[in-house]
């Protein structure tokens, strides 16, 4: 399963004001950071955490949660690069 939740191209996000840049490879990362990361509940983020959630129970791509999850890190200004 793990294979399948995996992103085509990573999303590389900036955790904290001085963080060091963290590379986010699969659907398993993004619903971590979005858990710990990104507090405020907003509808992206909500939006981002159901496709992860859906593709993690097989009823989803992983792309779809890749997109989600790169509009709530634009959001909440963590995302570097897309």
């Amino acid at each position: 399963m793990a294979g399948l939740s995996k992103f085509e191209r990573p999303v590389v996000v900036q955790l904290g004001r001085h963080g060091a840049d963290r590379i986010v490879l699969d659907v398993n990362d993004a619903a971590t950071i979005l858990l710990r990361n990104v507090p405020h509940q907003t509808e992206k983020r909500r939006r981002a955490m159901d496709a992860c959630l859906q593709v993690l129970r097989g009823q989803a791509h992983p792309p779809a949660a890749r997109r989600a999850f790169v509009a709530a890190a634009l959001e909440a200004k963590i995302l570097r690069s897309d």
